[in-house]
C-alpha cells in the first residue's frame, strides 16, 4: 500500500540527506519526494510517498521523530488529502500526428509549453493515476523524454500540518 507523509523540518542544510539516509538503513524504497519551503522561511516541508506496510510506517515515523531538525511529521489518511505531481512531457510528434496529440492534451487537460517540427512538450499537472493515464495514451507516439516531479500534498478542509508562527503549537490539531 502507498502512504504518503508531511513531514515539516527546519531549513537546514543536510536534512534532506539525513532523512532520506533513515529510510536508506532500514532498506525502504522512496517513490516520490518533493522538498519545498514553507511560508515560513524556517521551515521546510518534505513530502515522501513510500510503498510498504503499516508496521513500516510506523517504524519510519517513529525513527523522523527522533531527528532534532523534525519539526513535525504526519501520515496522511487516504481520501483526506489532496496531491498534485507535475510532469513535462516531450512527444515526439510528425505533423500528420500533432492534432491526435493536441486532442489528448486538450483531453487531459495539459497545456502544451512548446513546439518543434518533429516534437510537442506538455506541461502536466494532476494526480499520479492521472499522469499514468495521460503517459499511457500519449505512448504510441513514443516519448523523447519524460520529467516528473515529486508528489506534493495537502490536507482537506481546515486541518493543517503547519505550525503556527511565534507560537510554537501546532496547528490543525
Amino acid at each position: 500500500m502507498k502512504y504518503t507523509l508531511s513531514v515539516l523540518v527546519e531549513n537546514q542544510p543536510g536534512i534532506l540527506s539525513k532523512v532520506a539516509g533513515l529510510f536508506s538503513r532500514r532498506g525502504f524504497n522512496i517513490d516520490s519526494l518533493a522538498v519545498g519551503v514553507t511560508d515560513d522561511s524556517t521551515v521546510s516541508r518534505i513530502t515522501i510517498v513510500v510503498n510498504g506496510d503499516e508496521h513500516m510506517v510506523e517504524q519510519v515515523e517513529k525513527q523522523l521523530n527522533k531527528l532534532i531538525q523534525v519539526i513535525k511529521v504526519k501520515v496522511l489518511e487516504p481520501d483526506k488529502f489532496i496531491s498534485r505531481e507535475l510532469s513535462l512531457i516531450k512527444v515526439n510528434c510528425r505533423t500528420q500526428e500533432r492534432g491526435d496529440v493536441m486532442k489528448i492534451a486538450e483531453l487531459m487537460q495539459a497545456r502544451i509549453v512548446d513546439v518543434t517540427t518533429t516534437s510537442l512538450t506538455l506541461e502536466f499537472c494532476d494526480t499520479d493515476d492521472r499522469t499514468e493515464t495521460i503517459i499511457d495514451l500519449l505512448r504510441p507516439f513514443g516519448f523523447k523524454e519524460i520529467v516528473r516531479a515529486g508528489t506534493i500534498a495537502i490536507e482537506k478542509g481546515s486541518r493543517s500540518t503547519a505550525v503556527l508562527k511565534h507560537s510554537g503549537k501546532n496547528a490543525g490539531i
